[in-house]
Formats: C-alpha cells, sequence, structure tokens
C-alpha cells in the first residue's frame, strides 16, 4: 500500500479516535466550578474604624451561575445496528409485540419507555425512539433501532452507522410532536 493512501476504515477510525478524545477534554476545558468548593470571602472592615467597630454582616452565599445549575445530560457514542422482519410479532422486553414500522430500539441498560434522540454522524440526521426491548446481541453496537427508525436515518441498506444517543426527557419531552397513533 501507497504510504500516503490509507484506506476508509482507518480514516474512519482515527476520526473516531480524535473526536473521542475531543469529547473527553471538554468537561475538563469547559471551566466547570464542581471541582473544588471555594471558601467565602472574610468579612471585610472599613479602613476608618477597628474591628471593634466594625459591623459585620452575614454573607449570603451568590447564587450559583446558570451553567453551574444546569445538569450534564446523558449521551453514548457508538454504532447502531437495526432489525426487522425476522423479529416482526415477537414479543420484546417490555412485553409488547415488535413492530418494525415503530420508532423504536433495544438498549442494554436505559429504562424502559425512556425517549432517545438518535442522530446519524454520518448524515447528521435525528429521530426520537423509545427504548422496548434489552439488545443489542453484538458487543460492538450500542443500540439496534427497528427497520423505520434505520430508514429515517438513512441506514437500512447499509445496515450500520456510528450514531449518537441523547437522552430525551423533561421540557425537550414537553415540546416534541408525535404522531397519532390512532389510525
Amino acid at each position: 500500500m501507497n504510504a500516503i493512501a490509507i484506506s476508509k476504515n482507518t480514516r474512519f477510525r482515527r476520526c473516531a479516535l480524535v473526536a473521542g478524545a475531543v469529547l473527553l477534554t471538554l468537561p475538563c476545558l469547559s471551566g466547570s466550578h464542581d471541582a473544588a468548593p471555594q471558601k467565602p470571602a472574610a468579612p471585610q472592615t472599613p479602613r476608618n474604624q477597628g474591628l471593634e467597630q466594625a459591623q459585620i454582616q452575614p454573607q449570603t452565599p451568590a447564587p450559583a451561575p446558570a451553567h453551574a445549575r444546569s445538569r450534564h445530560h446523558w449521551y453514548e457514542i457508538g454504532r447502531a445496528s437495526w432489525y426487522g422482519s425476522i423479529f416482526q410479532g415477537h414479543e420484546t422486553a417490555s412485553g409488547e409485540d415488535f413492530d418494525m414500522n415503530a420508532m423504536t430500539c433495544a438498549h442494554r441498560s436505559l429504562p424502559m419507555g425512556s425517549m432517545v434522540k438518535v442522530t446519524n454522524l454520518r448524515n447528521h440526521k435525528s429521530v426520537v425512539v423509545r427504548v422496548n426491548d434489552r439488545g443489542p446481541i453484538a458487543e460492538s453496537r450500542i443500540v439496534d433501532l427497528s427497520y423505520a427508525a434505520a430508514r429515517m436515518l438513512g441506514f437500512s441498506r447499509r445496515g450500520t452507522a456510528p450514531v449518537r444517543l441523547e437522552l430525551v426527557s423533561g421540557p425537550q419531552l414537553a415540546q416534541m410532536a408525535f404522531p397519532d397513533s390512532s389510525r
């Protein structure tokens, strides 16, 4: 092989390694104030008064800045695969029947019923799916998506894709528009 020519797999692995390193160092560079609690400042006295004359006011802690109050959200990066017609109608770990045309997924540890935003890192398409099964079976995968979710993300023909999973909760979930499932 030519020294300059690099296979696509090697290039992808290098990019994934660099991206992983960057993601691991971002929390360290964000300037988080959680690392070391600061001691309250000593009360200041006016220069023209002695200690006995100075009124020491009780200090109230300043409210935490907005970025310190917000909690870090959960995410996971890895490879996704999909499953479809072979499992159609079979019972999932949640007890419901698997529907390959529903927007669902199988994850090893997230609670059943969790809503997860899945983003294909190749084309940046995103969908929100509901966890209704346990899996994937393959150790190299982080999630198994239904055929419908894989089709929406654009990798149903390819079989697998690099993805980012983000847990959707609270206000994000309340603002989502879900299709009418009564049809």
